[in-house]
């Protein structure tokens, strides 16, 4: 029997029901007896869900609400929060997988005899796998707690009867994380595998700050291994030690608690140690812990928090272990950390720092480091330091990072160094360098300040490939060149505004942001006021994407330029960005360049904006176009295809002059090119 209590919102009904938010609103608009808010508020209401799944039916518009959404919302809902929920499921997901028989007796009966028998079931999975109840993060939930979950235990079994008990706990877990992007920093996958690569094979594996787990997620499976974890959220401590569970036979330990302020695992001895650490904070424990025994290589200063976790990291090594955590750039050069970086190096217990590219985690406008360490078992005779800068290995973030370059390449430059402290030296991307060449007044480890740089524009051979590019763009652009202009008296066309148009029926008119789907290039207003490929991202989120066609006509609506871009099949099917709008013209009624031409008029532009203080903003709407029969509009649209493509011509020459120029000089100023 369906929960009265679980709630959905607008967006969870246009999903169960497979339409757009737009269609719920008018539903609700329409049909006087579309279910009432019993929750959320006025501007976001919630629905019962028992009552919305009954009335989709009646109106033909739902045959059955799909498992994993029926299940989705039951946890979504759940009258103790999501949370709680995530912790109920995952136990007994942890029994079905553990114990799959005792589950389906205990399930036979009514929901009182299920909450009231699973305690002692749950028990005897939860404690062999997460130690004695004082010590570990999920707790058994008693008979009372239980009920009010019954509806969505018993589906959340349903859901792992097809898809297995982790790929449901992980797809139940994802749907929470993607649903509250703000609660929660996560380590992306392709991140985490890289960070376990670097740290090597590990029977025991500790996170100071495990999060949700993907790092110690990440790390390879091996006999007899043992996870540890800890975070100062409860809630995450549980989460992640039910996800490290379902995923393998490995002990698993999480605690909950300040890592920093009390060690929930002060005598452990790791093989490795990742952590993905909190950034910035200066109130990490600085006064409290002065004296504390972990600070070996020194007492880190207020503002240098990310140098305590090392530390902390560093003590919970065995003797050879590795630790690799991630950092902000600024902490390989800070002069209130330099001190203690110096140590590191004189020490051998920093092995490498890596330069990620941007977009790599959060915060994404930054390029973030990896720190590999290792504890030291004794001091290197001559130690040197791998430094490593993936920027330029990432791809041309078209479609995101290419993770896969990005993890050969580092992976290629590691290995080698860890097996003989030492690296061939790539100019630009990797260079081994002896520790005493770093030990000055500075300490700085950023990697781009100590490699050379590569072979200007990509070497001589490029530049003469870079010079003839531009020859063939420039006798391009005089093909192009519009011909000479012939006088004619304004024209006096009777006009129609874009709104009139999209009322008419003659074309569709919406605007972009809203989300995307996973891995689609999103087209930003920078792209279109550049003329380049699709670059952008946006969150996953519960509203419908809005996905560019081929004939499409896309325009800026901040910043007061004449701007307007007519999509082409290589654009097509990017989700539109946000301060966007999209027409989509009927190809019966309105040629798309004509459209598209006409849109970009100065005085066209200026008569639809409106001024405020700091910005200009377009009200596409108001923008008019002379009422033309489609031939003619048609002659118009050729001659405006033809000023796009001399427009392109021109910023396909900049960028090939730019790019000729700035190889010319770093050239001349580093040797590689004779100034005769």
């Amino acid at each position: 029997m369906q929960d009265n209590a679980t709630e959905v919102t607008a967006a969870g009904i246009a999903r169960l029901a497979g339409v757009g938010r737009a269609a719920v609103s008018n539903w609700r608009r329409r049909h006087a007896d579309f279910p009432k808010p019993v929750g959320g508020t006025e501007t976001s209401p919630s629905f019962a869900l028992a009552e919305v799944e009954a009335w989709l039916r009646e109106q033909g518009k739902l045959a059955e609400v799909p498992l994993r959404e029926r299940v989705w919302q039951q946890l979504a809902g759940h009258p103790q929060g999501p949370v709680t929920a995530l912790v109920h499921a995952g136990c007994v997901l942890l029994l079905i997988h553990d114990r799959p028989t005792d589950w389906l007796e205990l399930s036979a009966g009514s929901d009182e005899r299920l909450a009231a028998l699973l305690p002692a079931a749950l028990d005897q999975v939860v404690t062999p796998r997460f130690g004695a109840p004082r010590d570990r993060a999920v707790h058994t939930p008693t008979g009372p707690e239980l009920l009010p979950s019954a509806p969505l235990l018993r589906g959340a079994a349903e859901l792992a009867a097809e898809l297995g008990a982790r790929q449901t706990y992980e797809f139940l877990l994802g749907r929470h994380l993607d649903a509250n992007p703000r609660q929660y920093t996560l380590t992306p996958g392709d991140l985490a595998s890289l960070m376990a690569e670097l740290a090597g094979p590990a029977r025991t594996a500790f996170d100071p700050a495990c999060g949700t787990g993907a790092l110690l997620r990440a790390v390879a499976p091996r006999p007899d291994q043992e996870l540890y974890g800890q975070d100062s959220a409860p809630e995450l401590a549980a989460l992640s030690a039910l996800r490290l569970a379902l995923q393998g036979k490995a002990a698993v330990r999480t605690a909950s608690g300040d890592s920093l302020r009390a060690d929930a695992h002060p005598a452990l001895r790791a093989d490795a140690v990742l952590c993905h650490p909190p950034f910035n904070e200066r109130n990490w424990g600085h006064d409290e812990l002065a004296y504390d025994a972990r600070w070996e290589y020194g007492f880190p200063a207020r503002t240098e928090s990310e140098l305590a976790w090392v530390q902390h990291a560093l003590a919970h090594l065995r003797d050879g272990g590795s630790a690799v955590l991630l950092m902000p750039p600024a902490a390989a050069s800070r002069r209130s950390g330099r001190r203690i970086r110096a140590d590191l190096l004189r020490r051998g217990a920093l092995r490498a720092v890596i330069a990620l590219p941007v977009g790599a985690a959060p915060p994404y406008n930054i390029p973030l480091h990896v720190w590999v360490l290792r504890r030291p078992e004794k001091a290197p005779a001559q130690p040197e330091l791998l430094l490593v800068d993936a920027g330029a290995s990432a791809g041309d973030g078209r479609a995101g990072l290419d993770w896969q370059a990005v993890r050969t390449a580092v992976l290629d430059a590691w290995r080698p160094f860890e097996r003989t402290g030492s690296v061939r030296e790539e100019p630009g991307f990797s260079r081994a360098v002896p520790v005493i060449e770093l030990l000055d007044d500075d300490v700085d480890l950023a990697p781009a300040r100590h490699l050379p740089p590569a072979a200007s524009g990509g070497g001589t051979e490029q530049l003469v490939g870079v010079r003839e590019r531009l020859g063939e763009t420039l006798r391009l652009t005089t093909d192009l060149t519009p011909p000479k202009a012939q006088g004619a008296q304004p024209a006096r066309w009777p006009l129609i505004t874009v709104g009139e148009l999209a009322r008419g029926g003659a074309l569709v008119l919406r605007t972009g942001g809203n989300g995307a789907p996973a891995r689609v290039p999103v087209l930003t207003d920078h792209d279109v006021l550049a003329g380049t490929d699709p670059s952008g991202t946006l969150p996953e989120g519960e509203e419908e994407a809005v996905l560019v066609e081929a004939g499409d006509v896309v325009v800026p609506v901040l910043g007061g330029g004449s701007v307007a871009r007519v999509v082409d099949e290589r654009t097509a099917g990017a989700a539109l960005g946000r301060n966007l709008t999209l027409l989509r013209p009927d190809p019966a009624a309105l040629d798309p360049w004509f459209l598209a031409g006409f849109l970009r008029g100065t005085a066209n532009n200026r008569q639809a904006s409106s001024y405020a203080s700091t910005a200009t903003r377009l009200d596409v709407r108001r923008l008019q176009l002379p009422r033309l029969p489609l031939d003619e509009q048609r002659r118009y649209g050729e001659r405006f295809r033809a000023l796009a493509e001399f427009e392109d011509a021109l910023r396909r020459a900049g960028r090939l002059g730019e790019q000729l120029v700035r190889g010319m000089y770093d050239g001349l100023t580093d040797g590689t090119v004779a100034p005769d």
